[in-house]
């Protein structure tokens, strides 16, 4: 692989410094040279990424190779009882064709060099257009969903489905009630009832990646490293603003802008710093919906909770380290999730009127996603770039409402 990279730098640096006087044959013959190298690093890339499968499935006592010796198909002593009346061996799962080292080379020619995507790859497609894109190799799609998973604390805690666009998912706002009877008495009988329902719609969610950036990258799991970052922290960071500031129209609906959060408590400056002042939010909060969550500015937690003192001098709101040595806040019993100002502002930064902390439990918030993301290119010509674009279908809203307070820096009395 050295070999090879060095060589592949010789070629590229003799490109760039005699471009004026390399002949037509010499240019054919290094292009070919080129091409063989790719495919000799592809090979060697190939067979390094078996032998870790290999040592993986060999460290987890997992029966190795399908066919030939070793495999289940010859006869051994072993296979001679199980063909007995023993357990037949299992039929071999389907190979995900987009899970495969050859597709995803490809994907990364397609992305970086502006290749098409082998006719094999693309048969199963479904295309709109003449200028259409290429699935994401499922490998790296896999990769995306984790980092999603595990890059957000709010987008890890809030319920997530995959359910079909424009369904009504009834929610049951009527319990029955129990009622004392007399003697030879009856109650009247009751009727369980779904009247409203939470509708999820197709937002479209994308992230455009320069060619610029990804042009440099030249072997596979580089373009891997690169591209999950990249994707990841600008579709989570997305999707966590929608999740409270969402308008509905054209993207998820925010608890912000949710008309059917009723319960709003306005704290003074002299409540917010007082412990007795935040018993005003305590005091609302459903015995049935204690389970949730405060979730504010860091600044705000930092300043206004951490900051907080009784009258002995002792600190509230309290910061916990693990063993892992990472901070674990908590406040009135409850924890705290803190977030950006992108999300909610600081209790400094906020007008009067304004949201400043939100309680809830997060789980109530439903995400309903498809996650089969697709990623297109096209040519920029105002700007000059080709631009890679990513793109999943998105939708959100709470699911019930009933255990959402939000918490206002409260207006002046004039």
């Amino acid at each position: 692989m050295k070999e090879i990279e060095a060589r592949l730098a010789q070629i590229k640096q003799e490109l760039t410094t005699r471009a004026a006087e390399l002949t037509a044959a010499e240019i054919e013959a290094l292009e070919k040279e080129v091409e063989a190298l790719q495919e000799e690093r592809a090979a060697l890339q190939a067979a390094a990424e078996r032998r870790s499968a290999l040592l993986a499935r060999i460290a987890a006592g997992e029966p190795v190779g399908d066919e030939g010796e070793g495999s289940g198909t010859q006869p051994t002593l072993l296979r001679s009882f199980a063909g007995a009346g023993g357990a037949q061996p299992q039929a071999k799962e389907p190979e995900d064709r987009y899970d495969t080292v050859a597709y995803r080379k490809a994907f990364m020619n397609y992305v970086c060099r502006g290749a098409a995507i082998p006719a094999e790859f693309r048969a199963a497609e479904t295309t709109t257009t003449a200028d259409s894109g290429a699935v994401i190799p499922t490998s790296i799609m896999n990769e995306i969903i984790q980092k999603l998973e595990s890059y957000g604390s709010i987008y890890a805690q809030v319920r997530k489905i995959n359910v079909q666009g424009g369904v009504a998912i009834p929610i049951a706002d009527l319990k029955p009630t129990a009622h004392w009877i007399a003697e030879e008495e009856s109650s009247d009988d009751q009727k369980a009832g779904a009247k409203n329902s939470v509708t999820f719609n197709y937002y479209g969610l994308e992230c455009k990646i320069s060619q610029s950036i990804l042009a440099n990258v030249v072997t596979l799991k580089m373009f891997t490293d690169l591209f999950i970052p990249m994707a990841t922290e600008a579709m989570v960071k997305a999707i966590e603003i929608a999740i409270f500031n969402g308008t509905g129209e054209g993207q998820p609906l925010g608890v912000l802008k949710d008309a059917r959060v009723l319960a709003v408590v306005e704290l003074t400056e002299e409540e917010y710093a007082s412990w007795k002042g935040w018993h005003k939010v305590k005091g609302k909060i459903k015995k049935a919906y204690r389970n949730g969550s405060f979730i504010m500015n860091q600044s705000t937690f930092d300043a206004g909770i951490d900051g907080m003192e009784d009258k002995n001098g002792q600190p509230i709101g309290r910061t916990n380290y693990g063993i892992n040595g990472e901070e674990s806040y908590r406040f009135m019993g409850k924890t705290v999730e803190t977030v950006e100002d992108e999300i909610l502002p600081s209790w400094d930064d906020a007008a009067a009127g304004d949201v400043f902390a939100v309680f809830m439990k997060l789980s109530d918030y439903v995400i309903n996603t498809n996650m089969e993301m697709q990623v297109t290119k096209w040519t920029d010509h105002d700007n000059n770039k080709i631009k890679n674009k990513c793109l999943m279908v998105v939708d959100g809203k709470a699911a019930d409402t009933n255990g959402i307070i939000l918490i206002k820096k409260a207006i002046k009395a004039v």
